[in-house]
């Protein structure tokens, strides 16, 4: 039986996922943000400037989706500077029109300007208190989870953070593995902390944003997102299932487990790379100077070992042009192949 990984009857529409404008600390307007990014081919932008959820419905037009969505930080306290760790949240919201946040709290605006373009209903929630804690980041993953919002945790290494910043967070839907600011700065994300949450049992999906406050920062990082049709809702819910996967440049084209092997079709690369838990790892790559469109891997045995161990078993594919450029699936646990 046949199990597409990535759904075969939707659309891929690409998406950039972190973006900020003037109207908190960012070079470009939301209008100029949409011009540049659907001039690029891009179908879906969220706006997620500081602290200050605000809805641009009016730059939906049928080929261009403005996600509802904004950033919020938990300080360090005792530190300043670029010692300072801090936690960075990005909230997307279930509806474009979302208005109030249960995370919003004044106290933390840090661009007083982006207080004129804040719906008032803003100020009607009991802000929650932030301290640098686990548990406090918790509580505003889990406020907003009941209000339909999807958590990501943004920029670990820019962040100062390690394992034991981000192991015990709980309801994250997805964590950056590539963000397009930072890296021009030299703060490179790795693929390491959704492994580790994978490995923790936590299901949290891989994401490639630009984090773009100026144009400078735009166009490297990016979400394809597999949805029947550019509408809100469809879009969240292809979120939310994590029918998607993140590059910087390839194309994952199909994706399918049968019987103990997955085939997978690509764009042209220099390598498809398959990972697991543990140490057991596939590779296919072309002869030198050539490319591959493709790969199929035998994964018999390791299924039957998985079925003998049990555990939190997954899969996942990282696919490699020749500059370097990769995109990332999101880890398939076993029961994802086999139910």
């Amino acid at each position: 039986m046949k199990k597409y990984l990535l759904p075969r009857n939707g659309r891929f529409y690409r998406a950039n996922m972190h973006m900020h404008t003037t109207l908190s600390d960012g070079k470009m307007t939301p209008e100029e943000t949409k011009a540049e990014y659907k001039e690029k081919g891009y179908s879906i932008v969220a706006f997620s400037d500081h602290e200050a959820l605000i809805p641009h419905p009016e730059l939906a037009d049928g080929e261009f989706l403005p996600l509802t969505s904004y950033e919020i930080s938990v300080n360090e306290r005792g530190r300043t500077g670029q010692e300072r760790r801090t936690y960075h949240l990005n909230l997307f919201a279930p509806v474009m029109n979302t208005r109030t946040s249960a995370c919003f709290n004044d106290s933390c605006i840090f661009t007083p300007h982006i207080r004129e373009a804040m719906p008032r209903e803003a100020y009607s929630i009991q802000p929650i208190e932030r301290e640098y804690s686990t548990d406090c980041v918790n509580k505003l993953i889990a406020a907003a989870n009941a209000e339909g919002f999807l958590v990501s945790y943004n920029h670990p290494f820019w962040s100062v953070q390690n394992y034991t910043d981000y192991i015990g967070l709980r309801g994250l839907w997805g964590i950056e593995v590539y963000n397009t600011g930072c890296y021009r700065v030299g703060y490179p994300d790795t693929f390491v902390p959704v492994d580790d949450m994978a490995k923790a049992g936590q299901r949290v999906f891989p994401l490639a944003t630009d984090d773009a406050h100026q144009l400078a920062d735009c166009f490297g990082g990016f979400l394809m997102v597999n949805a029947p049709r550019l509408e809100y809702a469809d879009v969240m819910q292809s979120l939310r299932n994590g029918d998607f996967y993140a590059s910087t440049g390839p194309e994952i084209k199909e994706m399918v487990y049968e019987d103990g092997y997955l085939h997978v079709l690509t764009s042209p690369c220099a390598h498809i790379d398959l990972n697991t838990e543990r140490r057991y790892a596939r590779f296919r790559t072309g002869p030198f100077g050539t490319t591959v469109q493709g790969a199929t891997f035998d994964l018999r045995e390791y299924m039957a070992d998985c079925e003998k161990y049990g555990g939190n078993k997954f899969i996942r594919l990282s696919v490699y042009d020749g500059a370097g450029r990769v995109a990332y699936t999101r880890p398939y646990f076993i029961d994802e192949l086999t139910k």
